[in-house]
């Protein structure tokens, strides 16, 4: 009886707390220590750097005085730099939406059930891994030489002449040759999402009635939107900062008619304006910064 009472007046035993997660040393930061000191070195510290000097008047070296604002004002009036930003900003768009239309078109080509669909992603995927001053300079030779001479040769006085020496024409070039080596990219992201979409919504489509053209309309393009927006703003970034190509073409010329900012500020650095085209720097990088956050947001949702 007493060993009854004492076992049901005992309290029930405490549950054992679970053991603690034994921390990891944070070994990772190690790691991450070279690549940011690095990053630190060679990008944040120039560009706060340059950001600085472009409320000065400096020439890159010696002494110099603050301007406060008047480099920034005197961009706003200038030629040069206008004529600069209308055409990098024109020949970006011409050119993003040329790409994502050839890109797509290719995509959808190379998702369909063809032959030899997985060595003709290897051909289409080449022009993305040559350098595009290379490029530039093998199209020069064909738009300078070999495009002139076979219109001579078929009587055809517009191919006549080459159109790298026409001021308005020149820009056909180079939306042609970037165009050429973006649409790799661009056409990779897309076959990624057409392969991400169920094929049972296709089936169901055509249960309904809905032929090719409707599949295309009412299933691809509303599932691939998100892509789509992705590759635009991703494209027209990247094309603002357009420099080899159009140095290997054309130079910025015939005169100043296919000048990109990006060579603008780099003949201005030339030309001992280094603190004014720090200040287009500056611009331009706002500019695209503000771009990059658009992209990370289109991201954002397409992740979620």
């Amino acid at each position: 009886m007493a060993l009854i009472e004492s076992t049901v007046s005992a309290p029930p035993a405490a549950a054992p707390r679970p053991a603690r997660p034994r921390r990891r040393p944070s070994m990772h930061l190690l790691f991450l220590l070279p690549a940011l000191a690095c990053f630190t070195l060679a990008i944040t510290v120039p560009a706060i750097m340059g950001i600085f000097f472009s409320f000065t008047d400096s020439v890159g070296f010696g002494e110099f005085e603050m301007v406060g604002l008047r480099n920034y004002a005197a961009l706003v009036t200038d030629p040069a730099v206008l004529g600069a930003y209308a055409f990098t900003i024109g020949f970006s768009l011409i050119t993003v939406l040329l790409t994502n239309a050839l890109a797509f078109l290719l995509a959808l080509g190379l998702t369909a059930q063809i032959r030899a669909r997985v060595v003709l992603r290897t051909v289409f995927v080449m022009p993305m891994v040559i350098s595009g001053i290379v490029i530039a300079y093998v199209f020069n030779f064909l738009f300078s030489n070999t495009l002139p001479a076979a219109g001579q040769a078929m009587g055809l006085e517009t191919l006549g002449s080459s159109i790298l020496a026409n001021p308005d024409l020149a820009w056909i070039s180079i939306v042609i040759v970037t165009a050429w080596q973006a649409i790799p990219s661009a056409m990779l992201i897309y076959i990624a999402g057409l392969m991400a979409i169920p094929y049972d919504l296709y089936e169901a489509s055509a249960l309904d009635g809905a032929g090719a053209v409707g599949q295309l309309r009412h299933v691809t393009l509303p599932l691939m939107a998100g892509y789509i927006g992705i590759n635009m703003i991703l494209g027209f970034k990247n094309f603002l900062a357009a420099y080899d190509i159009i140095v290997g073409l054309t130079n910025g010329g015939p005169g100043v008619a296919t000048r990109s900012i990006a060579m603008t500020i780099f003949t201005g650095f030339e030309r001992g304006d280094y603190a004014y085209q720090m200040a287009n720097a500056t611009v331009f990088f706002l500019i695209s910064l503000l771009i990059a956050l658009i992209q990370l947001r289109l991201t954002s949702k397409e992740s979620k």
